[in-house]
């Protein structure tokens, strides 16, 4: 496979790699599943900034998908029933078990401009890159502060989950651009619908009271 790109269409920010992960799946807004290959997988992990972009993704295959969708399940699982109050023992499990290993090695190298860039000290390895995934959900829920933010979209048909760092903590959409604009026409129209519905009445009332035949006093 070649070297990854920053190709991936994310037109969210979750603000996290678990809960990009988790977003990757389909849902009933009519989002389609998003790792649906090898290459769309290879993709998502430079646009989660797992590995740096230009990394060669050789190694990434159908085993990866179905290890990462599995883990995604986990996450999933997990942070849905913190979020409810109740608890997940064996999603708990599954995400600990995986954050146990190692994540990838990192090493800083001269860039062409001579500046210090990000790369990685081996090969990706399936195992490494789930950890960090993995280690990830784990800081995320043992954070007070970042657990504090953690947020469900409020858009019909919308479940995706972020850390809401925004001032005041008042967001309110995984992505302004998308649900948020989506929400903001749905309000517009209707509030439109509810004034002509007023005119529409208003109008009739006028015209009946117009139809009205005239008594003359006596």
């Amino acid at each position: 496979m070649a070297a990854g790109k920053r190709s991936y269409d994310r037109p969210f920010d979750s603000g996290r790699p678990c809960l990009d992960l988790v977003a990757t799946a389909a849902d009933t807004s009519g989002a389609c599943e998003l790792l649906d290959g090898a290459e769309r997988l290879a993709e998502w992990l430079v646009a989660a900034g797992l590995v740096p972009s230009g990394t060669r993704l050789d190694a990434v295959d159908d085993t990866w998908v179905v290890r990462f969708r599995q883990l995604r399940a986990g996450v999933e699982g997990l942070l849905a029933a913190e979020l409810g109050g109740r608890r997940a023992e064996s999603a708990l499990e599954r995400v600990n078990a995986l954050a146990a290993a190692a994540p990838p090695g990192l090493r800083a190298v001269r860039g062409r401009s001579g500046t210090l860039v990000r790369t990685l000290s081996a090969e990706p390895d399936c195992g490494a890159l789930l950890a960090a995934v993995a280690r990830d959900a784990v800081e995320l829920l043992t954070d007070p502060e970042a657990r504090a933010g953690l947020r469900r979209c409020e858009a019909d048909n919308c479940h995706r989950l972020y850390v809401d760092t925004s001032r005041g903590h008042r967001r309110r959409w995984c992505s302004s651009e998308v649900c948020g604009n989506r929400e903001r026409v749905a309000r517009h129209r209707r509030r439109a619908a509810a004034v002509a519905a007023v005119d529409a009445a208003v109008e009739a009332v006028a015209g009946a009271g117009a139809g009205a035949p005239h008594r003359e006093e006596s």
